[in-house]
């Protein structure tokens, strides 16, 4: 389950068809959701597509994957990414830690950024 929420999130993230990433993070996350990393707070569905928007804007031609086996118990799972153009070594990585609804869908995400280079920021 939590492999597959990761695998979820991650594909969200690459989703650049409006319609379908909006779709895609309405079934992803709770309507209350919350997402938190260094670079700001994305609250409710809408502004966590607008920040989903933002950074493919910022990084045109970069795709998220995932970076290592995602980890989970109860409610939480924690998976590793890297985001940089296909087929290329990643100049971007991190790890996020989310919380689910006790289900399939996530209530909080807060991310972590390990490696952004100063020319990418």
């Amino acid at each position: 389950m939590f492999t597959e929420i990761a695998e979820r999130y991650i594909a969200a993230w690459n989703e650049t068809d409006p319609q379908a990433r909006r779709r895609a993070v309405e079934e992803l996350c709770t309507e209350d959701a919350r997402f938190v990393d260094p670079l700001g707070v994305a609250e409710g569905r809408a502004e966590i597509d607008a920040t989903i928007a933002a950074a493919q804007a910022q990084f045109p031609g970069f795709r998220f994957r995932l970076a290592g086996p995602v980890d989970g118990h109860h409610e939480q799972v924690r998976f590793g990414w890297e985001l940089g153009p296909a087929g290329e070594p990643a100049p971007i990585a991190g790890f996020d830690v989310a919380v689910t609804d006790g289900s399939t869908r996530l209530r909080q995400v807060f991310g972590f950024l390990d490696r952004v280079p100063a020319d990418l920021g």
